[in-house]
């Protein structure tokens, strides 16, 4: 295990066509030509200084640079990803435009070895997405995610906390 954790919110929405959710895809040179598995839930570390709720705000404005929607939060619990990190996400309905989104960056040497330090975004697209066809978007350690809201919503019950 990694010791490491992780929280963030996943919005989503309710439409006439169904459930939809705001995924992000994953900035900077090794995720540039990929789709499938490439997409994430706005999220981040944290450590034991801070709250995983406290942290999955922050991590949603600095991913999106747009503050979380108002409204209930409702916990879609943990999963373990493949490095061992703990990933604990929110569910919270909201209408965000992807537009209007202006991600944070991180700096890496790139290409490897040449010494170039250069600038990326952490997330460098954002777009809604039917469930299902979200589901191969995401990483796979982040799917049950959607599995687990679609439950909720399947089982006749908004979510909420």
């Amino acid at each position: 295990m990694s010791g490491k954790r992780s929280a963030g919110i996943l919005v989503y929405r309710v439409t006439d066509a169904g459930v939809e959710v705001l995924l992000g895809h994953m900035g900077g040179p090794f995720w540039s030509r990929r789709d499938t598995a490439a997409w994430s839930i706005p999220k981040g570390e944290y450590g034991p200084d801070e709250t995983p709720e406290a942290a999955a705000r922050r991590e949603f404005q600095e991913e999106l640079g747009l503050a979380p929607p108002e409204g209930d939060w409702t916990a879609l619990g943990e999963s373990v990803q493949r490095g061992g990190k703990v990933v604990t996400i929110w569910a919270v309905e909201g209408d965000l435009d992807p537009a209007d989104a202006v991600p944070g960056t991180f700096t890496m040497e790139w290409p490897r070895g040449s010494g170039v330090i250069q600038e990326f975004p952490e997330l460098d697209r954002f777009a809604w997405f039917p469930a299902a066809e979200a589901q191969p978007r995401l990483v796979a350690g982040q799917r049950v995610f959607l599995d687990r809201l679609g439950q909720r919503i399947s089982d006749g019950r908004r979510p909420h906390p």
